[in-house]
Parts: structure tokens; C-alpha cells; sequence
């Protein structure tokens, strides 16, 4: 059974009284360890493709089936429990909370999964230490760099184990050099076999994934191998 199953999804926005049509009949197939990168142009739809994946939006027809399970139909309370239970989310801007530390800051979705403080806290500094961020555990965000606020980011999307790791933009924000330290943690997490589907529109980024889709005007055109290794 595949990880996740988009058939024929579409969504359109409404603009006044005329409907405006974002994404076409998206079909895609994620199975479990694989590593997609999604390119497109600005307004091409990928990041409303993204939202829906990551039940942060709803499509207006078609079918999403994660593990089997079919999402169209369910409450937001029930869509806020798949993303907590099954998906972790790395955004460009970080998302970090300024008051929180950095170990706060990753154990926080335990806190909203009722895991008890001290399995919350473990748990926080084991993903800090797999992003190499044990010395840091303390700092809060503004005392560090943004190449550390990612790995940050990455830490608390991992801390929940999810199947599925979304990424809009990773690199974004980053010079070369923390990007290059940003795609090592996720060529390593792909190798241990967690399920990446990244957001980007840098080439290079999208050479380090092992299929990379384009998307353009709400359609999914085409499809090639990647450079896992590069």
C-alpha cells in the first residue's frame, strides 16, 4: 500500500463569482522512503498542492488517500490529528516560537500529543543531537544563525517520528553553505527511510531528491530521476 495517493485532485479559489482553477488533476503516488522534490514557477500551484498533502487545505474534488485512508470527508479536529500523528512540516521562515529555546521549540508538538514532560524532553534532545545541535539546546532563536533555526525546524518535524516529512522551500532563506548542511540531515533522514516530499526552485536542491515532479498552471507535467548522491 502506498504511503499516499492523490487521484485526480483538483482545487479552484473562488474570485468573486467566477471559480479560478489552481491545481488540474493532480495524480501522484508517494510510497514509503521516497524522496520527491516539486518545482514550479511562482503561482504554479505547488505550494496549494503541498497544503493539501499536508491536510493544512482541502481539495474541491478528487480523492487523497493517505496510508488507505481516505481524508476528503473529515472535521478539522480530525485533519489537526493526522498532522500531528503522521506528518512533520519544514518551512522556509523557520516557525519558531521567539520565547521558547530550542529544546522547547521541538518538543512542542509532544505537547500537543499529551506526551508526558520528561518523555517530551528526551525526545527533544535526542532530534537536537541528530541535527548536531546538542551544544544549542538552550539558545533560544534570535542567538542563532538561520542555518541553525532550520535544523531547528528539521528537529522538531522529526521529533514526532511522522511518516512524512514536508518541505516548502527548506533552502530558502539560507546561504549556500548552511543549504548544502540543510540537504545533508535530509539526504541522511531519506537514507534511514523516512518519506521526504520537498518544495523548491532551486535546481540543485532538487538534484538531491530521487525523483523530481514540475508542476505548472495546476498541472503535474513531468517526471525524472534525480541525484540522490549529489
Amino acid at each position: 500500500m502506498a504511503l499516499l495517493e492523490l487521484v485526480d485532485i483538483c482545487k479552484e479559489y473562488q474570485q468573486g463569482k467566477e471559480p479560478v482553477p489552481v491545481l488540474k488533476n493532480i495524480n501522484l503516488t508517494v510510497e514509503q522512503g521516497d524522496y520527491i522534490a516539486i518545482m514550479g514557477p511562482s503561482g504554479s500551484g505547488k505550494t496549494t498542492l503541498m497544503n493539501i498533502i499536508g491536510c493544512l487545505d482541502v481539495q474541491t474534488s478528487g480523492t487523497y488517500l493517505l496510508k488507505g485512508q481516505d481524508l476528503k470527508n473529515m472535521t478539522d479536529d480530525q485533519l489537526a490529528e493526522v498532522r500531528n500523528r503522521h506528518i512533520g512540516f519544514v518551512f522556509q521562515n523557520f516557525h519558531l516560537l521567539p520565547k521558547l529555546n530550542a529544546r522547547d521549540n521541538v518538543a512542542l508538538p509532544l505537547l500537543y500529543a499529551d506526551v508526558p514532560l520528561k518523555e517530551r524532553r528526551q525526545r527533544a534532545e535526542e532530534a537536537l543531537k541528530a541535527v548536531g545541535l546538542e551544544e544549542r539546546m538552550d539558545f533560544f532563536p534570535n542567538q542563532l544563525s538561520g542555518g541553525q533555526c532550520q535544523r531547528i525546524a528539521i528537529a522538531r518535524a522529526m521529533v514526532g517520528k511522522p511518516e512524512l516529512l514536508l518541505a516548502d522551500e527548506p533552502t530558502g532563506a539560507l546561504d549556500t553553505k548552511s543549504g548544502n548542511q540543510i540537504m545533508d540531515i535530509f539526504r541522511r533522514l531519506s537514507q534511514e527511510g523516512m518519506t521526504i516530499l520537498m518544495i523548491t526552485h532551486e535546481p540543485d536542491i532538487a538534484k538531491c531528491a530521487n525523483v523530481t515532479y514540475h508542476i505548472r498552471d495546476g498541472e503535474l507535467r513531468t517526471r525524472e530521476g534525480g541525484g540522490s548522491d549529489g
